[in-house]
């Protein structure tokens, strides 16, 4: 299939779109609750024998981040025993089950189940794909194929916003099926990942399919040299207790985690997957689910507008502006609020300022974070570290992600939206600053440069550049 694909940079692209297309069934299953939670709170519309209570509907939207963030060892296991390639493959089996759950669903607890099963499945596709795409990357093309990431939930997430509102709760899901069975069968041809060949100690393959993917075997076999300084190799592994006693490991470990944090705590999560329900609790003129079909086309155009520009400017410059724009968003929906609750109805121009500010917090988050935190949390560890690197930053964004959603309607409801939302924009001005200061660029640097960019001895770049 990747045999029509002339230039080695259109081979490195396919690969990872193919890879990606199990992210769009993600992007899928990440909007399911915002139409669904509508159909389910509404008489007639409902599959179930009476509508759900916000509890349930909390606990529908929630569950699956709590079991993803308790399962992430098992990714982590995966993509090291069997291969990034066939863990791409194994997703398809559980979501095809979570399809039947929520075809056939007649309690609220085959819903909260089908949740659980999607989350978990896709804990395992973000462990992978990301991996995957960083480890067929060349050094020049890496930001941008990290991004695809982002660029293919967001397309999940349109279509499911597109089609949801207006097509019945059956119908819905008869489509997500046959879009999971259909982004399945390319990822057999695929190559498994060079690194995870090499690691295994078939460095023959390896070469040959970065040979594939460099265009050249001189350059596939400088990949090859720079693998072998890394601190495992095919004959040595390295143990998990050695990985969690490296100075330079721990640090990335917690920048990661907080960059995961401020991703889940900037609020985003908690407005998109109430987004119909925020929109409606706004009272104003626009239809919520013509204004959610717009603000998915807007997130799908943030990630591809992210992708065209992370290999020119770096991280640290595009994480700052787009975090500022979700904190300018999160201020205007408090103010909305805040004047609501002060004045009553609102009216003229100040209908417009909750989509508005909606719009800023997922143009932000899908240009910024939700698109960057997947490049850089492969991008700033290094191989043989990178599956336990990644299951500590997912295990975390996992478990905010179920805390924000969780429990945003409980403190909306406490506090009040005007404050909710104020809390938010102050955590993303705190996480604007922790980009700034405590975050290292990686845009343009091979892995060994970012590890000698976090604290790792600079006497291993020098015997590299001796060795090559």
């Amino acid at each position: 299939m990747l045999g029509i694909c002339a230039s080695p940079m259109m081979r490195q692209y396919a690969a990872v779109i193919i890879v990606n297309l199990s992210v769009v069934c993600m992007g899928l299953n990440t909007a399911w609750p915002s139409p669904v939670l509508v159909k389910l709170r509404n008489e007639t519309q409902s599959v179930l024998p009476r509508p759900i209570t916000d509890e349930e509907g909390s606990w529908v939207v929630s569950a699956g981040f709590l079991a993803a963030a308790l399962s992430c060892s098992l990714p982590a296991y995966l993509v090291d025993r069997i291969g990034r390639k066939y863990s791409a493959i194994l997703v398809c089996l559980p979501r095809l089950l979570v399809c039947l759950l929520f075809t056939l669903a007649s309690r609220v607890w085959m819903l909260i189940l089908g949740r659980i099963i999607g989350d978990v499945t896709d804990m395992l596709t973000v462990t992978v794909v990301p991996m995957y795409a960083t480890e067929i990357a060349s050094v020049q093309f890496r930001g941008s194929l990290g991004t695809i990431l982002q660029v293919s939930s967001s397309l999940g997430v349109l279509i499911m916003l597109s089609m949801g509102p207006f097509i019945s709760y059956l119908t819905l899901n008869i489509i997500f099926t046959c879009v999971t069975i259909m982004s399945t069968i390319p990822v057999f041809y695929l190559p498994d990942s060079p690194y995870f060949l090499y690691s295994e100690g078939r460095t023959a393959e390896a070469l040959k399919v970065l040979t594939y993917f460099r265009g050249s075997e001189e350059l596939a076999k400088e990949e090859i040299k720079e693998y072998a300084l890394s601190s495992s190799t095919p004959e040595v592994k390295i143990s998990k207790r050695e990985l969690f006693t490296n100075k330079v490991f721990l640090k990335t470990v917690g920048i990661v985690i907080v960059l995961g944090i401020g991703a889940q705590m900037s609020g985003f999560s908690a407005v998109s997957f109430y987004l119909q329900t925020v929109l409606e609790s706004t009272h104003t003129d626009i239809k919520p689910e013509v204004a959610s079909v717009i603000i998915g086309f807007i997130q799908l155009t943030a990630s591809f507008c992210t992708a065209s520009i992370t290999d020119r400017f770096g991280r640290k410059l595009i994480l700052t502006v787009t975090v500022m724009a979700i904190a300018l968003g999160m201020v205007g929906l408090g103010a909305f609020f805040q004047l609501r609750e002060s004045f009553g109805a609102v009216s003229g121009v100040m209908h417009y300022v909750p989509i508005v500010s909606i719009v800023f917090v997922v143009f932000g988050y899908s240009a910024g974070p939700g698109s960057l935190f997947w490049v850089l949390m492969t991008e700033l560890f290094e191989g043989p570290a990178r599956a336990v690197g990644v299951f500590c930053g997912l295990s975390i964004f996992v478990l905010f992600a179920f805390i924000s959603t969780k429990f945003f309607p409980t403190v909306t409801l406490a506090l009040g939206p005007a404050i909710t939302y104020w809390s938010f924009g102050v955590i993303c001005l705190l996480y604007c600053l922790f980009v700034v200061f405590c975050l290292p660029e990686t845009k343009g640097k091979s892995i060994l440069e970012i590890q000698v960019a976090l604290g790792k001895a600079d006497d291993v770049v020098k015997e590299r550049d001796e060795k090559c």
